[in-house]
This record gives C-alpha cells, sequence and structure tokens, in this order.
C-alpha cells in the first residue's frame, strides 16, 4: 500500500501544448506494473479547456466543483457539474473544461496502452469552444 499524503506533491501547470487557459494538475496518481491505472485531479479557471484527444481504453472523469463543458467530436456541448461521473469510451474524440463563465475540477481516471494514456490532438478553437455560450 501506498498513501500520497495530501500537499506532498506540487501543483502542476497544464502544458500550453494540450491545454488553453490556465488549468492545474494536482495529486496525480500511477498504479504500479502491472497495473496500467493512473490519473489526477484537474482544475480549469473559466475558459479553460483541454485540446481534442482520445484515451486508447477510455476515461472516467469524476467532477467534484464547478460547472464545465465536455463535447465528442461531432455532437453537441454538454454541461457537467459536481456530483456528475463522465465515461468516455475508447478512441472517442472529445474535450472537456470550464465554461466560460465558471471554473471546474474534476478527477481524471484513465488506463494506459502501450506506455499511454491519451492521445493528444489540435486545440479546440475559440469559435468551437464558444458556441455553446452563444459568444
Amino acid at each position: 500500500m501506498k498513501i500520497a499524503i495530501c500537499g506532498s506533491q506540487p501543483s502542476a501547470v497544464g502544458p500550453d501544448e494540450y491545454f488553453t487557459g490556465t488549468v492545474r494538475i494536482d495529486a496525480p496518481f500511477a498504479g504500479e506494473t502491472p497495473a496500467r491505472i493512473g490519473g489526477a485531479t484537474v482544475t480549469f479557471e473559466p475558459g479553460a479547456r483541454t485540446a481534442w484527444h482520445t484515451h486508447p481504453l477510455g476515461q472516467t472523469l469524476i467532477v467534484t466543483s464547478g460547472l464545465g463543458w465536455i463535447q465528442l467530436e461531432g455532437g453537441p456541448i454538454d454541461e457537467i457539474r459536481a456530483g456528475d461521473t463522465v465515461w468516455i469510451a475508447p478512441d472517442e474524440k472529445h474535450w472537456h473544461g470550464a465554461t466560460s463563465t465558471t471554473a471546474m475540477t474534476h478527477i481524471a481516471i484513465a488506463e494506459k496502452l502501450d506506455g499511454s494514456p491519451v492521445d493528444w490532438m489540435e486545440k479546440v478553437t475559440d469559435d468551437q469552444y464558444l458556441s455553446k455560450s452563444g459568444a
């Protein structure tokens, strides 16, 4: 058993390559081999979001605070809020983040396949993102 003490790991900034806006990543975790599970708590400030991406074995999001948006490629932008759990199936192209006015925090959990839990793609444009708010 391993216990990660709260505050024992510094917060990290979400890399500009994969995120738009201010994103903080806290308490990253990973299972030890042979486990493939890993994840982190991710906080998106208003207007912040991921780039388009997929997960080879899917992803679970557990929204812990705030209000966010999530979209599968070709689908509508859906609201997600504290208490919601979201399952994204393997290889579904999607993005997620805060709304334009409200921050959102979620725990993201995914498994690695061939050493990677995610395949990053192009950034979500402002027009794509703002299509939800009508701005």
